[in-house]
């Protein structure tokens, strides 16, 4: 079992072992298995740097905060100072380094976090599926070593739950635009948190959509989340309290977010749902007519193509050759979207989001698969065009639609031991993200007792 933030903190502050220990063996993890794939950048030496002083502050009583001394991951579209921010891409390989360190990392170092590397993902983090073709594609460590190559490890943010699942790092940060946290928990068997957009700061990140972008943890618990979020965000730490379940009022949606359900997913929602009703949990099983209207909003290509043309324009111009071409295909999809079509996208999510809201008025929060299939095999989608785009299609469905809400998620493992990783997502509107770590921590512990 992955050792959690709150484990560890606890080794740390018994003296059963240290900052630097940790770090090392994070590195050393970092150095081997899938480490060469899920790091675009190992810091090693600053990694110890940091770790010595995280315990040379702890011996004088002056811990930092819950995260003081422990390993964690950034995705690599975070800058760090010194280093070109690469974005999964070699198009950026030779970009001037950045010259300030994003600012949720700075958070995170001076709340005494030990920051072990950057970690690989789709380029400019456009795909729910975790491919790579520039620095090859983490394994999910379901069925790894099975005939047929293994299985995607969900993106965006691939390394980032490869570094946790592989104990390269107790933790790790991504972003996400339509998933990009929550699918690669969901089939890795973490959880993730995707929390409202605004919380967050952006500075010294590079974007995808200014409009959908969030960063948010990846991790062994709700508990790491909560602690990781509070220091993201800059709040007070608090010790998260479960609700409740009994009367909790859940909204499961019937239509969209269970088409194309496998069966083990199915399996495992089911199971959830039962789990659920049993605790007491109101469960109200309802169309929720916008989310059929989505994907027409979208046809166009929806905030992500337009703002990531907008960035990469300059460079597709003259540097086309050098993206993964089913990134660069997608990005030139918003060529074409007018500015008219721009603002009316922008009408019409305003709109779309207060029909969803008065739907959830007289319920708590949101209740759905995180994605409805299990991970596929890389060796399919690398070798079909036709397999990558439905199997993206299907992994960004369902968590799109809580960054088109712009409101707050989180995926919880769901399956049992031994069954393939399957994500159960709970969303609630926009700020209600401190009431929603609760419930999900109740929940995580219905989930652990099945």
């Amino acid at each position: 079992m992955t050792t959690t933030l709150t484990q560890a903190a606890e080794h740390l502050a018994q003296g059963q072992t240290s900052a630097v220990q940790l770090a090392e063996q994070a590195l050393d993890r970092a150095a081997q298995g899938e480490g060469p794939r899920v790091f675009t950048r190992v810091l090693r030496e600053q990694a110890l740097a940091e770790a010595r002083a995280s315990d040379m502050l702890r011996a004088a009583g002056l811990a930092r905060s819950p995260l003081e001394g422990l390993p964690i991951s950034v995705k690599d579209l975070f800058d760090i100072a010194g280093h070109p921010t690469l974005g999964g891409s070699k198009l950026l390989a030779g970009a001037a380094p950045a010259t300030q360190t994003a600012e949720a990392v700075q958070r995170l170092r001076r709340a005494g976090a030990v920051i072990v590397g950057t970690t690989n993902m789709t380029e400019f983090a456009y795909s729910g599926l975790g491919l790579n073709p520039h620095y090859g594609t983490p394994r999910n460590p379901w069925q790894r070593d099975a005939d047929g190559g293994g299985r995607i490890p969900g993106g965006s943010s691939s390394g980032a739950a490869i570094s946790v699942t592989d104990g390269m790092a107790l933790a790790a940060i991504g972003s996400d635009t339509g998933g990009s946290v929550r699918i690669p928990s969901a089939l890795c068997g973490l959880t993730g948190f995707k929390p409202t957009a605004r919380r967050v700061s952006m500075q010294g990140v590079l974007p995808l959509s200014a409009n959908l972008d969030s960063i948010g943890p990846l991790a062994p618990s709700v508990r790491c989340c909560a602690a990781l979020d509070a220091v993201l965000s800059g709040e007070q730490h608090a010790e998260l309290q479960p609700a409740s379940l009994r009367g909790l009022r859940l909204l499961a949606p019937t239509n969209v977010v269970l088409d194309g359900m496998d069966s083990a997913v199915a399996a495992a929602w089911q199971r959830a749902l039962s789990l659920l009703s049993a605790a007491g949990a109101q469960i109200t099983e309802a169309v929720v007519a916008p989310f059929s209207e989505l994907a027409q909003i979208n046809a166009q290509g929806g905030f992500t193509a337009a703002e990531a043309w907008a960035w990469h324009r300059h460079h597709i111009a003259e540097r086309l050759a050098e993206y993964d071409p089913r990134v660069g295909t997608r990005i030139l999809r918003g060529k074409d979207i007018s500015a008219a079509d721009y603002l009316e996208l922008l009408a019409r999510r305003q709109q779309w989001i207060a029909q969803v809201e008065a739907q959830m008025a007289d319920h708590d929060l949101l209740l759905m698969p995180t994605v409805p299939v299990i991970a596929p095999r890389i060796a399919e989608l690398e070798a079909s065009d036709e397999a990558y785009f439905a199997a993206n299609g299907l992994m960004l469905r369902n968590p799109t639609l809580v960054n088109f809400l712009d409101s707050c998620a989180v995926s919880l493992p769901c399956h049992r031991a031994g069954e393939a990783p399957v994500g159960l997502s709970l969303a609630g509107t926009a700020g209600q993200d401190r009431r929603l770590l609760s419930v999900a921590l109740a929940v995580e512990g219905l989930l652990a007792q099945a």
